[in-house]
Order: structure tokens, then sequence, then C-alpha cells
């Protein structure tokens, strides 16, 4: 059912709401979060397994440990893998006014775009977990900042230029102003993906690819469809909530997706797809919406 060049997942799989539809097991009481990987990955849309990527959005607060990483390997098919967040000790230039920051609140990072403290802290448990066959786009989140476009690049393409070339990297903007030609031209030259987010204050996607000169920027693609337009977080995570159901479809978001995912398998690139349950309210019947349109239009027949 999937085309053999796209893999769908959702940002993250651990939600109660999903059990008698994506989990069928009995867990112990305060199992299910450490045991319902495995299950996960066994779930099938008319016979095909349906998820093949997964998003960890738990480590955009902390790096993973190797022993949490060998943890998920143990519950990961051969076939599948995982896209972790970056760390925001990495991404965020100055922390928010947030209590959860201390005495960090309303202060400049001085490890912002810090190449060896990601190489340091991130990367090295994936190595010493030996999870590099598991490891999908690592996923740099830069929340809405005040850096004009030209230094961001430009601190971009420094830290990039640091990086190892064994892992896949991609970065997510929530600046609509920054998608120009030069974010464009740095990610181009690091072979780096742009994130197409669907995500409250961003342009739709088509508008970002447009924006970005209709051109991938990475040998592979990725997509992240996370809350309506023009809607906050707290919005849509009420109107979805308890994520049982499509509470309502995203008809502009399903189509410029399933435009993207063909012009990405035209080119032969991957596509990595991670559904939010605050885009339509249930990420698994999302993914299924988007596989039965990739069918309709025909970019989801195999060559």
């Amino acid at each position: 059912m999937v085309p053999p060049l796209v893999r769908f997942g959702t940002s993250t799989w651990t939600y109660e709401g999903w059990k008698g539809q994506v989990y069928l097991k009995d867990y112990p009481k305060g199992s299910f979060t450490k045991g319902c990987l495995a299950e996960y990955w066994q779930f099938l849309h008319k016979g095909s397994p349906l998820f093949l990527t997964a998003g960890n959005d738990s480590t955009f607060y902390r790096p993973p440990t190797s022993h949490q990483l060998r943890a998920y390997r143990d519950q990961m098919p051969e076939r599948v893998e995982m896209c972790f967040k970056v760390w925001e000790d990495i991404t965020v230039p100055v922390f928010a006014p947030h209590p959860r920051y201390g005495v960090k609140a309303g202060k400049p990072n001085p490890r912002f775009l810090d190449a060896r403290l990601f190489n340091d802290l991130v990367l090295t448990p994936f190595r010493d977990a030996q999870f590099q066959d598991r490891t999908g786009p690592f996923l740099f989140e830069f929340q809405r900042h005040d850096l004009s476009m030209e230094e961001f690049a430009s601190r971009l393409d420094t830290f990039f230029g640091q990086l190892p070339t064994e892992f896949k990297y991609a970065v997510e903007i929530r600046n609509a102003g920054l998608l120009g030609q030069p974010y464009r031209k740095v990610l181009e030259a690091h072979g780096v993906a742009h994130v197409y987010n669907h995500w409250s204050y961003m342009p739709p996607l088509a508008e970002q690819h447009r924006r970005l000169h209709e051109t991938f920027t990475a040998p592979f693609t990725v997509f992240r469809l996370l809350t309506p337009l023009k809607m906050s977080y707290a919005e849509a995570k009420q109107r979805a909530a308890p994520y049982t159901k499509i509470v309502a479809e995203l008809p502009e978001m399903r189509r410029d997706t399933v435009s993207l995912i063909h012009q990405s398998i035209t080119q032969a690139k991957p596509a990595y797809v991670l559904v939010n349950n605050r885009s339509e309210g249930n990420a698994p019947k999302t993914i299924q919406g988007l596989v039965e349109l990739l069918q309709s239009t025909g970019s989801g027949r195999r060559a």
C-alpha cells in the first residue's frame, strides 16, 4: 500500500487514546509507555505495515542515553527508523522567560548551534548504541526568534559545516520570513532537508516549496503535519483531545503533502512523513487518509 520510498509515522507513539486502534494488547499498569513501541510497528492498513518511522519528541528536552537507544532498538524491526528532535540547548538562541528554564530563563544561550556539544552529547550515544541504521533525520526545531535571515543562515552554515556526514539532518523553522535564498542555499550546500511543517503560523506546504524555488534541499524530504494553520497549539490540543478520531479533515494539507511526496518520489528521494494528533485529531487515521490519496492519484503505485 505504501510506496517504497515513503516512510509514514506519528510524531510520537505513546497515546492511550489509540488503545483499541493501534494497541490491542493488555499492558500491566505503568508499562504501556515502555512497551508499546514494539506493537506500534505491527499496525497494519489493508494488510500492510503502515508505520516505517516514528518521531521522538522527548529528546527535545534532553538527549537520549545509549541505554535508552538500546531499549528502543530492542523494540524496532530492521526496516524501520526513528526521527529524533534535537536537544533544545542546541536550537534555542535565547531561552524563553519560562519557569522550567530556571536561572537561564530570558537569557541568551551560549550553547546555541554548538557543533562540538551536539557531537559529544547528542551523537555519541547513537554511536555507542550502534543505532545509526535505525536513525532517520535529526530534526532541528527552531522556535520563532529574532535572528535576521542572514545571521541565521550564517550560523547554520558554520554549524552544519562542522558535523559528521554519517547522519541525516533536517531543519524546521517557525519564522516564515526565513524562507528565502540564503536559507535554501545553506541547506543545499550541506545536504540538509527543510522540514515542510504544517504549523499554526507557517505558510501552507505548497507555499513553503514555492519560496524555496520548488527545490528539495537534500537527498531526502521531511514533512511534519502538526497543527491546523492559524490555530494556536493550545487551541489545536483542545480541539483534538483525546485523539481517538478525526475531528476535522484538512484537505489542503493532505493535497499539498501528497503532491510534494509525489515530486519527491519522482526525484527518487525518500520521504519521511510525521503526523501529529493535533493536526486532524488522530494521526493514524490521517496517515491512512494520505495513503488512500496517494493511491487515488496514482503516486502510490510501485514501479
